[in-house]
């Protein structure tokens, strides 16, 4: 799959910089990564429209001078991209992050090897990393998980390494999930399973816990289906938000019977933990 890479130059702050992620998530682009001096996104080639950008960027400009110029990434040149923009990511002194041209680090207890590509969720943003915060605060061993969402499958990997017993990961996208595929064969797992799909394939299955890092409308949209497939007092964790979005999520959740139980924040974005009553 081919994307269109678009370089935002921006003189705004940090405020300023999710609310303009948020606008271009609601026109089709799904990932991100901060340059120097501004953000580069990514949407597929198929749903790119250089008038949506124009249009985002005329209201936009306020204080802040926004330009921007846009490139096509080929599938097969994806690495490459990588390579020069892509460093190693430590969380809580527990888990180590890289890709295949870093070095290992044998001192850390969780080593998670990602061949990025197109997928993300690579723990440089704020909700993935927050995510396995949460996560290492859970005894996991033993436990059935779903990892809804998977993108590059970090956190279905990450809860074999922590001792779950078998793991479902699930994303909608094919190109995430054949790079669920892969780095699932990278760092040796045998008990997990990647499927294409949503969360409706699961038909009766339950899980005493359930990882969902996607975005607000997506779990508002699947929080009652998560409920269902989740044994009594398992943990749903979701993240993909806003502060501001958690009171909508909250309420969607408590008429599950899903009851926070604590939260994360980390520059605006959150992670919840559920309890399924």
């Amino acid at each position: 799959m081919d994307y269109i890479e678009v370089n935002f130059k921006v003189g705004m702050n940090s405020p300023e910089m999710e609310i303009l992620m948020a606008q271009l998530g609601e026109i089709g682009f799904d990932s991100f990564m901060e340059s120097d001096g501004g953000l580069l996104a990514y949407i597929p080639v198929s749903n790119f429209s250089e008038s949506q950008i124009s249009d985002l960027v005329s209201t936009n400009q306020n204080e802040a001078q926004l330009n921007y110029s846009f490139k096509t990434i080929k599938a097969q040149n994806w690495n490459e991209v990588w390579e020069s923009n892509y460093d190693p990511v430590f969380i809580k002194d527990q888990v180590y992050i890289r890709a295949p041209f870093h070095d290992t680090d044998p001192t850390i207890k969780y080593e998670i090897l990602v061949d990025p590509k197109m997928s993300f969720g690579t723990a440089h943003h704020e909700t993935t990393s927050l995510m396995i915060e949460m996560m290492l605060n859970e005894d996991i061993i033993g436990k059935k998980v779903l990892d809804m969402g998977c993108g590059t499958g970090i956190l279905a990997i990450l809860a074999e390494m922590m001792g779950a017993a078998n793991i479902d990961a699930i994303d909608n996208d094919k190109w995430a999930y054949e790079n669920s595929l892969e780095n699932v064969e990278k760092n040796n797992c045998k008990n997990i399973y990647v499927q294409l799909g949503e969360v409706g394939i699961l038909k009766s299955v339950v899980y005493e816990y359930i990882l969902a890092n996607i975005n607000r409308n997506v779990l508002l949209q699947d929080i009652a289906l998560y409920a269902t497939h989740m044994v009594k007092n398992g943990i749903l964790l979701l993240s993909g938000f806003y502060t501001e979005d958690l009171e909508i999520i909250e309420s969607s959740a408590r008429d599950s019977n899903l009851n926070l139980v604590n939260k994360m924040v980390k520059n605006n974005w959150i992670s919840a933990k559920f309890l399924k009553n």
